[in-house]
């Protein structure tokens, strides 16, 4: 069995159940093979100060088992929406002697990073100095957000020439790796997994009046139903989706899910567009109540500016829902033909009109659900296995 060292600032952990989830079930299936044992270190940046809002972070415990991996969670020193360009050097400080420790104890194979940035830079160093190969997978924002930040581009450019294997999680994604300088030779496509005894169809009505009595959602059991599944950040475009609301039947109903800072925000755009009666906010629904509320939409709308290929277009189309979507990222490789739902521009009258365009001619669950049907954790376990075993065999 081969041991893996994993740097991953994007992992679940005790008050954050929900984040990086998909980054832990990837680590875990991986785990449960039983051809790789994997520690992850999961640096958690905290500013000197006791900020208030820092609180729920400073509790986290500095180790647990998360199923068959092995998690720590050290420190790193950071500040807020300063220490950008440094925080791989900061983690690097906090988080070099814990894995020199580690690897003393039981040596590891492999070094890898399951974020760009600053996870990419921080784990090169620390595979460097561990005399390791490095793998690195880039998830989307990470390479679209932080690749316009020069001193962070430099770093992230840097850090996949020194890695023997690149994954992107769509072949938008490798290009745009590419175009940046990294190696295009050594990136590989390694698509999202899915859980796929938890998202699959339920028959819609049934799923309807099971979300609409559940008291924490307070949905309407009529009219069509459209969903936002994501963060309340401006990248994901819940507002356009509201907008375009303005253009549909007034029986058509939004349930946006998710937690954010524009939540205030995006409240105050329904209630001037008077569509308050037709806006529900869920706020964070729970982990085992998602693959309903799935079910029960007629549509998933998500019109970000920019995704990888983000979780919840998968995990959408797997539950039968049809998505609407922007042509970004790894859309096209999502939604191959009608049956999956439209690629739309993020205007909210192109949003609206791909909504009609699926209401009036709805294609079953079960063929929508078809299109997720090569999407697995399995799958995507045994690919990153796959590529490891070849990153990690001596030359």
């Amino acid at each position: 069995m081969k041991r893996l060292l994993s740097i991953s600032t994007l992992y679940p952990a005790p008050g954050r159940t929900g984040f990086g989830r998909f980054v832990a079930r990837q680590m875990e299936t991986l785990a449960a093979r039983g051809d790789w044992q994997v520690t992850v270190l999961n640096p958690i940046g905290l500013p000197p100060l006791p900020l208030k809002r820092y609180a729920a972070l400073r509790a986290i415990p500095a180790l647990e088992q998360q199923g068959a991996v092995t998690v720590f969670h050290p420190r790193f020193a950071l500040i807020p929406a300063l220490s950008g360009p440094l925080n791989p050097w900061l983690i690097v400080r906090a988080v070099l002697p814990l894995a020199r420790r580690l690897h003393a104890e039981q040596p590891f194979d492999m070094v890898d990073a399951q974020f760009f940035y600053p996870d990419g830079p921080a784990a090169a160093k620390i595979a460097r100095e561990l005399g390791l190969p490095l793998a690195i997978k880039a998830r989307g924002s990470d390479i679209h957000l932080w690749g316009e930040n020069a001193s962070a581009r430099k770093q992230m450019v840097a850090a996949a020439h020194q890695a023997k294997a690149l994954l992107a999680v769509s072949g938008a994604l490798a290009r745009d790796m590419a175009a940046m300088g990294m190696p295009a030779d050594r990136i590989t496509v390694h698509y999202t997994g899915l859980d796929r005894t938890r998202f699959q169809p339920l028959e819609r009505l049934a799923a309807r009046h099971f979300v609409s009595s559940a008291p924490t959602l307070e949905i309407p059991t009529v009219g069509a139903l459209l969903l936002c599944v994501g963060a309340l950040v401006p990248i994901k475009g819940q507002a356009l989706a509201i907008r375009a609301l303005t253009s549909l039947p007034e029986d058509v109903r939004l349930a946006i899910a998710g937690t954010g800072a524009e939540e205030a925000s995006l409240k105050a755009l329904a209630a001037e567009l008077g569509l308050s009666s037709r806006v529900h906010f869920l706020g964070a629904v729970e982990h085992d109540l998602l693959p309903q509320l799935l079910c029960a939409a007629d549509v998933m709308v998500l019109p970000s500016e920019r995704e990888g290929l983000a979780n919840a277009w998968i995990e959408a189309i797997a539950c039968g829902t049809p998505v609407v979507i922007p042509d970004v990222g790894g859309a096209r490789e999502v939604v191959q033909n009608t049956s999956a739902g439209r690629l739309a521009k993020r205007t909210p009258e192109d949003i609206a009109a791909a909504i009609v365009e699926i209401l009036a001619n709805a294609p079953s669950q079960q063929v929508v659900a078809m299109n997720a049907e090569r999407f697995s954790w399995d799958a995507n376990a045994a690919a990153l296995a796959a590529i490891y075993e070849k990153a990690a065999a001596k030359p």
